[in-house]
């Protein structure tokens, strides 16, 4: 621990906080740093009395095992208070990882849970935040509460924090700092630190996105004023990092006479540094003790007030849109790429995506990559190239027929019907010739190669391994069926259409045999996708299913058999953006030999 100067003095009624939605890249120590210097600055031009910044800040989040080397939690710290050496009056709180994993800790002694809420103190690392200020750390708080669900796996990796509760002294006010799963426990540290004497709590934020979490936030945050009595700035993260995307929203509650109110709430899903006053409460007697440090005292001259940032609710379509666009420039640009590639086959799946890499990267950096067989329509060949010419991104064209009859000649020997191939291996067979095609003008490029298959897809398997799901990252693969049609309407009616109307209005089709449609495999989506949704996202039972009414007891138990054994498929594919509230891979962790039905 670093040393604490106890003190107070009298303080203001408006303390400035820069609010700085930093988008940090794992692993990246100095990277992260330069971009908390860059916010610092910022906040120092702005006469801010702190800058905050979002957990794990400097490390990037989530870590994951990086945090078990002992290496890398003694640089995250080296590098954190190296960072503090560029504070002066401005404050500045950050987050890191703190602590000492030492080699022999085990990931079996990481996971011992003691008797309370949190792990054993064999974890040897912390999820810390920082409060730097003059040149240097003046103290740390670690993060008590650690949560471990959905995405979540902190109980892994780091200790809950026990720690003596401190209050720090910025600007003359008594300022409270949580990390993130703390603010959501009722009567927790919030309410403790306020009735410490603290007369605004800092909350820094790593919290994911899913559709409709916004609201969630603000009314938890909501509940802890109304408990407090005292503002909560809560800072939050942006940026893509994996499967998670993490969508800014930064935004103050403050009590009034009408109740906890939403006072400012910075852009989502955009990096900024917002500066804010916020005003506090008058001081009151403290009913519990904390020890307090001295970081900074107020500026003498007068300060104009800053008129508080506001920005607008989004809808469901927008946030998504720009969940996908945001989770799809990061993942690509921190792989250290440019430019990527898609197979155009005229459909709505390969169409939102192609748009969506447009939206996040350019229209230069995107190339449409058209294949079609002899089974290919017209109409969907037109349609595809009328996308591109909307978008304005490079097209090219690679017809399969003739790879398609070499593969057919040189398998038909094994064929039980010499010249012919099953009607199942030769659609995959079509699937296959397609993804090497994508590789190989992607290993000649250096471009990634985006997937374009959808979460109702792959929730019944209905994709073809090493064929349509040959790819670095699958864009819609949390997105069901039904709102990729939703998305792409919205998307239409932000300016000019881009993604043809005939393409929104023609039956879906893979186009791998003559007259194919989807609903001669699959039940319409208007009835799979609530039944998928009930079973993946809300875990329900096949008889809870037939109950709801959302179909009769033998297309429930087709339909939950096709996402059971397609677990082993979803394994192989690509990573992809989580947008829902249960998507594959993090959150959905079946065992891929599985005998239990439901």
């Amino acid at each position: 621990m670093w040393p604490y100067d106890e003190a107070m003095t009298s303080g203001g009624d408006v303390l400035r906080v820069a609010v700085c939605q930093m988008n940090p890249t794992v692993g990246d120590l100095q990277g992260n740093m330069a971009l908390a210097s860059a916010a610092l600055a910022q906040a120092e031009e702005a006469d801010a009395d702190v800058a905050v910044m979002p957990e794990m800040a400097i490390t990037g989040y989530p870590p994951e095992d990086l945090v078990l080397r002992s290496g890398f939690v003694a640089d995250s710290r080296a590098t954190v208070e190296k960072f503090a050496t560029q504070t002066s009056r401005c404050a500045a709180v950050v987050g890191f990882a703190d602590g000492d994993p030492s080699p022999e800790r085990t990931v079996a002694d990481r996971a011992v849970i003691d008797d309370d809420d949190g792990p054993g103190s064999n974890s040897g690392v912390w999820n810390a935040l920082a409060v730097c200020a003059g040149g240097r750390v003046v103290g740390t708080y670690y993060k008590r509460h650690l949560p471990n669900y959905a995405v979540f796996d902190e109980l892994r990796y780091f200790q809950r924090g026990d720690d003596p509760l401190t209050l720090y002294e910025i600007g003359g006010v008594a300022v409270g700092v949580t990390v993130c799963e703390d603010s959501w426990i009722p009567d927790g540290p919030v309410s403790r630190l306020a009735a410490a004497g603290a007369r605004v709590v800092v909350n820094v934020n790593g919290s994911p996105f899913r559709a409709g979490k916004q609201s969630v936030r603000e009314q938890v945050i909501s509940d802890r004023v109304a408990e407090a009595g005292v503002p909560v700035l809560y800072a939050n993260l942006v940026g893509g990092q994996d499967e998670l995307v993490f969508d800014g929203g930064s935004f103050v509650v403050s009590p009034s006479q009408q109740g906890p109110q939403v006072t400012a709430r910075c852009e989502r899903f955009a990096e900024r540094v917002e500066v804010i006053d916020i005003e506090l409460p008058s001081p009151r007697e403290a009913t519990s003790e904390a020890s307090v440090v001295v970081v900074s005292t107020r500026s003498s001259r007068q300060r104009d007030r800053l008129a508080a940032p506001l920005a607008e609710p989004l809808s469901e379509s927008a946030e998504q849109w720009r969940a996908l666009e945001l989770a799809t420039r990061d993942y690509v640009h921190k792989s250290g790429f440019s430019d990527v590639c898609v197979g155009l086959s005229g459909g709505v799946d390969s169409s939102i995506t192609a748009t969506i890499a447009a939206d996040a990267l350019g229209a230069g950096h995107v190339h449409g990559v058209l294949m079609p067989s002899r089974y290919s329509s017209g109409h969907s060949i037109a349609d595809a190239e009328a996308l591109a010419a909307n978008l304005g991104i490079d097209t090219r064209t690679f017809a399969i027929e003739g790879v398609h009859a070499a593969f057919t000649e040189l398998l038909s020997g094994d064929s039980a019907a010499p010249g012919n191939l099953g009607d199942l291996t030769d659609q995959n067979l079509q699937s296959r010739i397609r993804g090497v095609l994508l590789m190989a003008l992607a290993n000649e490029h250096g471009w990634l190669v985006l997937t374009t298959g959808n979460k109702s897809e792959a929730a019944v398997g209905y994709s073809t391994l090493y064929g349509d799901t040959a790819g670095a990252y699958a864009v819609i693969k949390d997105v069901w069926k039904l709102t990729v049609y939703e998305l792409c309407r919205w998307r239409n009616a932000q300016g000019a259409a881009v993604i043809p109307e005939s393409v929104l209005d023609k039956v879906p089709s893979a186009e791998l045999r003559p007259d194919q449609r989807d609903d001669q495999s699959l039940p319409p989506y208007e009835v799979l996708d609530p039944i998928l949704q009930a079973y993946v996202e809300g875990d329900l039972g096949v008889a809870e299913i037939v109950e709801a009414g959302l179909g009769d007891l033998e297309l429930v138990q087709q339909v939950c058999g096709l996402v059971d054994v397609a677990e082993f498929k979803r394994r192989q594919t690509p990573i992809g953006a989580r947008v829902s509230n249960k998507a594959f891979g993090r959150d959905r962790r079946m065992p891929i030999v599985n005998r239990y039905r439901a």
